[in-house]
């Protein structure tokens, strides 16, 4: 039995909407693909540049506490 015209249409309006949703669907994919990769990256730029930051002021901080303690101690010896 032949299909009508009308048929015909539905059944390519269908393929071209099921692929339109694979085409978005692997579009979707690649985007998480590379948000995930450069996030990464991101991520370690920024917790290094956070331990550099934490490191020098550590740093400093034991430099002020060492020159705090240092006049105390001469203080209290006098």
């Amino acid at each position: 039995m032949p299909r009508g015209r009308s048929t015909f249409n539905k059944r390519q309006k269908e393929q071209a909407r099921q692929q339109k949703q694979r085409d978005k669907a692997e579009r979707r994919t690649q985007r998480k693909q590379e948000k995930s990769e450069t996030g990464a990256i991101n991520d370690m730029d920024d917790l290094r540049e956070h331990a550099e930051a934490q490191a020098a002021l550590f740093r400093i901080g034991s430099d002020e506490s060492d020159s705090d303690e240092n006049p105390t101690d001469r203080e209290s010896g006098e």
